[in-house]
């Protein structure tokens, strides 16, 4: 799995570094191409001025041929263009004279040279050349000229052209030396852009490498910081470790309650199974005829009640703690707690009219509660000293306002709890010392306080008895 992710990763680098690689190449193509352009555009213009030029100048004149040829002035032209032994190089500038069928003509008592010949070949219509605007491109025996035409007075044309090779070999240098330095941008573009997408890659490999942890079953791993973080990358990892975290807690509180679920159905079928022994007993006896005297029959009769009405409690005490599970909507309305603490004290005391109980309650304490759930976290800690305690052992009810909250204890003074007990005191269906009851009271108790947004606290050791303090706030914070 780790492969195909840096797989997709290595994909995505290099789709990167192919775009920005493919931009800044089609950057200097067209820069390229507009640098050259804009260089054979300005160095053809200067050799079309001169020939335009020089192109007015004989045919602002009104010579004829004959006068032409006998300007001295132009011998040195007529040496320039007077042809030499060997593999001669196409001259820079051609002059020739033709007539209006293109053929040349002789000039200044020469014959027409070969670049002279070639030039009229290849103008063919000098009419034309002379009536264009400007120059244009003819080619003498395979070099480039740029050549312009004027007519004499005498109906002789005057052939002028300017070679361009230097200024095409020119252009055909500067184009090797910009892709050379474009190839060699583009290389060194290329290199950076994967170091630094390599780099800008590293918490989504990380995220990835976390991801694939997870996935293998460590859910405390968490995407790192890198050290250089861009502000997306870090949200991004900011997010997805709070996501993370959100999942961790979701598959502990699954985990939790999963386990909690089975104890739970455990130690409920262990409960129901006792009381529905008993009953299949009795009726057992019953069917095959041995409960024969009506005594017999009776005191049956009153097990099987008892272990009815044990089952029934039992029920109606899980049906409770299944309504507290889903964070049931409390009837609020505003309780007198000390009223409460003095009836189940009076409750108590018609129970076992031997035990001492004394009662800590100045004035009224009110608050918004609800009322029966708060007779029920009295009943349950009351009905769990009786069970627990001897008939003569002292219990102390109290309640008061203290810091904004509201404090109600219960404490006898009976054998204690060890510690190993008292940490388990609000476990469902614990019994300390496999006592009487089904182990739910202070379970319920727990769970209407924290119904309430209040918190339960014992405090207790072997021999010192044991105190439970519920502390509930005036008005209950909602939970959920």
């Amino acid at each position: 799995m780790r492969r195909i992710h840096r797989h997709g990763v290595h994909s995505l680098r290099a789709k990167l570094t192919a775009a920005s690689v493919g931009l800044l190449a089609l950057g200097i193509v067209v820069a390229t191409a507009v640098s050259l352009m804009g260089m054979r555009h300005y160095l053809l213009d200067q050799v079309d001025t001169e020939l335009t030029h020089l192109r007015d100048s004989l045919g602002g004149s009104r010579l004829t041929l004959s006068q032409i040829d006998s300007l001295s002035a132009l011998s040195v032209v007529s040496d320039r263009l007077a042809p030499r032994g060997g593999d001669v190089p196409a001259p820079d500038s051609v002059f020739t004279a033709v007539d209006g069928r293109g053929a040349a003509l002789s000039l200044f008592g020469v014959e027409p040279t070969d670049a002279q010949r070639g030039l009229a070949e290849a103008v063919r219509d000098p009419a034309a050349l002379a009536a264009a605007d400007g120059p244009r491109d003819v080619t003498v025996h395979d070099a480039p000229y740029r050549a312009t035409a004027t007519r004499l007075s005498d109906g002789t044309y005057i052939l002028l052209a300017t070679s361009t090779e230097a200024l095409h070999n020119g252009i055909a240098k500067a184009l090797r030396l910009d892709l050379a330095v474009g190839t060699l941008l583009l290389a060194l573009l290329a290199c950076l852009t994967l170091f630094s997408v390599r780099r800008r890659m590293r918490p989504l490999e990380d995220m990835v490498e976390t991801s694939s942890a997870i996935a293998e079953g460590d859910l405390t791993r968490r995407v790192p910081s890198s050290e250089h973080p861009t502000h997306e990358v870090e949200q991004l990892r900011l997010a997805l470790n709070s996501m993370l975290h959100q999942v961790e807690t979701a598959y502990r509180t699954r985990e939790r309650s999963a386990a909690q679920l089975r104890r739970f159905v455990a130690d409920a079928s262990h409960e129901l199974r006792t009381p529905l022994a008993a009953i299949r007993g009795y009726l057992q006896l019953y069917d095959q005829g041995m409960l024969v005297e009506p005594e017999e029959r009776r005191r049956a009769w009153d097990r099987m009640n008892g272990e009815v009405d044990r089952m029934g409690r039992l029920v109606d005490e899980l049906l409770m703690l299944a309504r507290l599970d889903q964070r049931p909507e409390l009837r609020l309305r505003t309780v007198d707690v000390s009223r409460l603490v003095r009836e189940s004290a009076q409750d108590l005391r018609a129970q076992q009219p031997g035990r001492p109980v004394t009662v800590e309650a100045e004035g009224a304490v009110l608050l918004q509660a609800d009322e029966s759930g708060l007779r029920q976290v009295l009943g349950n800690l009351v009905g769990n000293v009786r069970t627990h305690t001897p008939a003569g052992v002292p219990v102390r009810l109290g309640v008061g306002r203290l810091d904004g909250v509201v404090r109600l204890w219960v404490e006898d003074e009976g054998p204690g709890l060890g510690p190993e007990d008292a940490a388990r005191v609000f476990d469902r269906f614990f019994r300390a010392g496999g006592g009487a009851g089904s182990g739910l009271g202070l379970a319920i108790v727990q769970g209407v306080v924290g119904a309430h947004g209040g918190e339960v606290g014992v405090r207790t050791a072997p021999g010192e008895g044991l105190a439970v303090t519920v502390t509930l706030p005036t008005r209950p914070r909602t939970c959920g």
